[in-house]
């Protein structure tokens, strides 16, 4: 199952955390587990690089932490907002692979 945590402070969106394989197929023909890695990755390289913003980054197997600095929330704003969309289109068509929450910081 992957477990993905879209990280608030202050109620406010300020990063993710996403962990887990989906288990829905073999390795490397797993396409949850590919859709969800695309979409972090983009999210994490485009806040970083496109975007500018500071970020503590904790990347692991099968799992990336990304939270933007406090000075730089509003700037990732539309990017953790399309990417929080996207994570629960996919776990509702994967229901029984992907599970999203909502975390305080």
């Amino acid at each position: 199952m992957i477990c993905a945590a879209m990280l608030k402070r202050k109620g406010v969106l300020c990063g993710f955390d996403v962990q887990g394989h989906s288990g829905s197929a073999a390795c490397g023909r797993d396409i949850v587990c590919a859709a969800v890695s695309s979409a972090v990755y983009m999210a994490a390289n485009t806040l970083t690089e496109v975007c500018g913003c500071h970020a503590d980054i904790h990347q692991a197997d099968g799992a990336l932490c990304v939270t933007v600095a406090e000075a730089d929330t509003d700037k990732a704003q539309h990017l953790l907002q399309g990417l929080q969309l996207h994570l629960k289109e996919l776990a509702a068509q994967y229901p029984q692979f992907i599970q999203i929450q909502q975390t305080e910081v």
